[in-house]
């Protein structure tokens, strides 16, 4: 039980320190984004992805994207937008447990490094980034706080994404018990 309880306390310390670290340093962030649909891949600035989901604005690049791959727009902005209410203390806390990598491994199937190594340590920092701002992460959030200039987007995986973080609230409201 005492071991249990030192355990838990050395990874709250961790995840509170790895917090105060991440949002006291210039972040390395993503500036690009490749976005992916079975027909194209585009190539498109964080700005023009935030300019979409924040003001609704479809650069040409991304308007003719979506509509080859017969993408609707609302849809792709709302996955992107809508966010998930999460504790960011346990966030970290479950993202460093195998249970975590899990979670992590899936979400970075859809977004992820153009190398593909390091993804789950890249998605946990976006993660744990992302939900110490607001209590809760967007997938445009995890996107402008990827530790990348670049990072690759499945877009016909984002429901795929989305839905995990979903079941990854749920799990944490589990362990609050609520």
């Amino acid at each position: 039980m005492h071991s249990n309880i030192s355990s838990i306390r050395r990874c709250l310390i961790f995840t509170m320190a790895t917090c105060v670290f991440l949002s006291a340093t210039p972040a390395f962030a993503a500036e690009k984004v490749v976005l992916k649909y079975r027909v194209f891949r585009e190539s498109l600035s964080v700005k023009e992805l935030t300019d979409f989901t924040d003001n609704d604005k479809l650069s040409i690049p991304l308007r003719v994207g979506l509509k080859l791959a017969q993408q609707d727009p609302n849809k792709v902005r709302r996955y992107l937008t809508e966010p998930v209410k999460v504790n960011s203390i346990i966030l970290g806390r479950v993202l460093n447990s195998p249970v975590g990598n899990v979670v992590l491994d899936q979400i970075s199937e859809v977004i992820h490094t153009p190398s593909r190594k390091a993804d789950r340590q890249a998605m946990r920092s976006a993660l744990v980034l992302s939900a110490s701002q607001d209590n809760d992460i967007k997938l445009i959030e995890v996107i402008k706080n990827y530790p990348s200039t670049e990072v690759e987007v499945d877009g016909d995986r984002l429901e795929k994404a989305y839905n995990q973080l979903r079941r990854l609230q749920g799990s944490l409201q589990n362990i609050l018990g609520f």
